[in-house]
């Protein structure tokens, strides 16, 4: 198409670096979260005369930095751009790459790369990104002409929110950074959904109505609150059980009638046995993986059971198991398509009461040993929480207790790294929080996944958003504990930890700091973080026996046919070694 005169006086030549900038504002991309380094200082020259329409997050870590943008991503359904410096960036990058392809979230990494005319030489800090990033990424370009940043950039947000969303890798080289080019900035596209065929739709009705136990699997990211809105609808109007899958409590209202728990990592062995009787399986959003599947043993490679699997990326459908009915479709697509069809009546409604009454019954109160029940702190959290609060979620066996013992209703959001990536929790707080600020942003975090990116809660402070950590310290990498008992009981290797004081850490940067031993000191000390309206870090003592919701480290050596031995974690929990600090304990105001 012939540019418009006015357009055309418009374009003067600019520096690549600046280009990209100016293309980037041209796309909707309005966070850039960032560890800068030499690699790419024309990008950040050109990012400075832009500053008034994208903001610019400096972190301490690449992978805090990608881990950032990728959780603004998944909340905001659109891409936040981060930026890496070549060589070792990239290699500490590469982490939140692979959690926003297994999580399917739209996402742009830039790396500054070599200078063009040195590629092959083995060059300092030199890296193939095309092969480096190839499997965890949608699309891997270099770009090492200024004149095709406006196209190259535009394709990489398309291909990044298109379909199944993912990550896409652009690597700058030095010398395009600063030629000058006279181009035009690219203009965002709208490229319609795929929507649902609607024989297919006419087909799934006709599976409902021969079903006496269906069990609707919801997952996927990007949903939109239109629909989100849509597919609840749909999902009660016909009663149907709904389950979430792994770390996507965030798709359904888990207060309402029809919702039953998840299915992933620590799920309900209750649910997971009324899923094995399930005469029809809709499966909408989520990619029927490891997780979801328990191992893919969940359901009949071969389709025995029928299965109706909704997904905007056709490659994901059949990939394992073999579906009665794919329907390749943007999730919002579908979602507003099947809230108009007539409902089904239902022959399943005392399934779905039934299925119900077992999470409650799952999520009711436990009387945990020890002066710590972390299931009744669980659901005095839940009270505090306001209704359009984020909870973030590190992974670890600590993860279990949220996802156990809260529900979270329609506006609230849950996000979690389904990779199993540890170190994403606290990054992912500050992105949420950057994203969302006048939202309350809670982290769940083990001490072992705290202190791989800990120190990006500076980047908290230099922002000036407050998110608060809740720090689970048994003093262990709990799940390979977990694993390592159930094979080697007693064989303690590797796994011990030895931690700082958690208050003082966060005092040290300015922040809020509490110490939580005992239940009854929990509410007060989260009022405290939430008052001080600073970055606060609430640890939880936790006891080390209790290794998950429903089993302890003497369950597990008893289970393994070994003598059970008086845990060691225990022993150094009760010792001296980490005495409890005065004056932040729960109960009592912090210095």
């Amino acid at each position: 198409m012939e540019l418009s005169p006015a357009r055309k006086a418009r374009i003067i030549a600019r520096p690549g670096g600046r280009i990209l900038a100016d293309a980037l504002v041209a796309l909707g991309i309005d966070h850039v979260f960032a560890v800068p380094g030499e690699s790419y200082l024309d990008v950040l020259d050109g990012l400075y005369d832009v500053r008034q329409k994208l903001q610019l997050i400096t972190c301490r870590f690449e992978a805090g930095a990608v881990h950032m943008a990728e959780a603004f991503g998944k909340l905001a359904g659109r891409p936040a751009a981060a930026m890496v410096t070549r060589g070792p960036g990239a290699c500490h990058a590469a982490i939140g790459v692979h959690v926003a392809m297994q999580d399917s979230t739209p996402l742009l990494l830039f790396v500054g790369q070599i200078p063009f005319a040195e590629t092959d030489r083995d060059s300092f800090q030199e890296v193939d990104y095309r092969r480096m990033f190839a499997p965890l990424a949608k699309w891997v370009t270099q770009i090492d002409d200024a004149r095709r940043i406006p196209e190259l950039l535009a394709h990489a947000v398309d291909v990044a929110t298109s379909g199944r969303p993912g990550p896409v890798v652009i690597a700058l080289s030095e010398e395009m950074q600063r030629d000058s080019a006279e181009v035009a900035d690219p203009a965002p596209s709208m490229i319609a959904a795929p929507q649902p065929d609607p024989a297919a739709l006419e087909r799934l009705l006709a599976l409902l109505a021969r079903a006496h136990k269906p069990l609707a699997i919801l997952g996927g990211s990007c949903w939109s609150a239109d629909g989100r809105a849509a597919i609840h609808r749909f999902l009660a109007a016909n009663d149907l059980p709904v389950a979430v899958g792994f770390r996507r409590q965030a798709c359904f209202d888990g207060t309402s009638a029809q919702f039953v728990g998840d299915l992933g990592v620590g799920s309900d062995p209750a649910l997971v046995a009324k899923a094995r009787e399930a005469d029809l399986v809709l499966a909408i959003g989520t990619r029927l993986g490891e997780a979801v599947t328990q191992g893919y043993t969940l359901f009949d490679l071969a389709g025995a059971v029928p299965i109706v699997h909704v997904h905007p990326d056709a490659a994901e459908i059949g990939r394992v198991f073999r579906p009665a009915l794919g329907i390749v479709s943007s999730l919002d697509a579908f979602a507003l398509a099947a809230a108009r069809l007539a409902p089904v009546h239902p022959a399943w409604s005392g399934w779905t009461r039934e299925l119900r009454a077992l999470r409650e019954a799952g999520r009711a109160m436990v009387a945990y040993p020890g002066p710590l029940n972390l299931a009744a702190v669980m659901h005095e959290l839940e009270a505090l929480l306001p209704a359009d609060a984020i909870l973030t979620t590190d992974a670890g066996n600590f993860a279990t207790w949220p996802a156990r013992f809260l529900n979270f209703s329609e506006h609230q959001r849950f996000i979690g790294p389904t990779n199993g990536a540890m170190g994403y929790g606290v990054p992912a707080a500050i992105g949420a929080k950057i994203a969302y600020p006048e939202r309350m942003v809670v982290c769940c975090v083990g001490d072992g996944g705290f202190l791989m990116p800990g120190q990006e809660i500076a980047p908290a402070f230099h922002h000036g958003v407050a998110p608060i950590v809740l720090l689970f310290n048994n003093q262990m990498y709990g799940t390979i504990r977990m694993y390592q008992e159930r094979t080697y009981p007693g064989r303690v290797s590797g796994t011990a930890l030895t931690n700082p004081d958690f208050a003082k850490f966060i005092e040290a940067f300015g922040g809020h700091g509490e110490v939580v031993t005992t239940t009854d000191e929990f509410a007060p000390a989260f009022r405290r973080a939430v008052a001080s309206g600073r970055p606060a870090v609430i640890e939880l003592r936790t006891n080390p026996e209790q290794i998950t919701t429903r089993a302890t480290l003497t369950d597990l050596r008893a289970a393994a046919g070994r003598p059970a031995r008086k845990p060691a974690m225990a022993k150094r929990a009760a010792a001296s070694k980490h005495p409890k600090p005065s004056g932040r304990t729960g109960g009592k105001p912090p210095r």
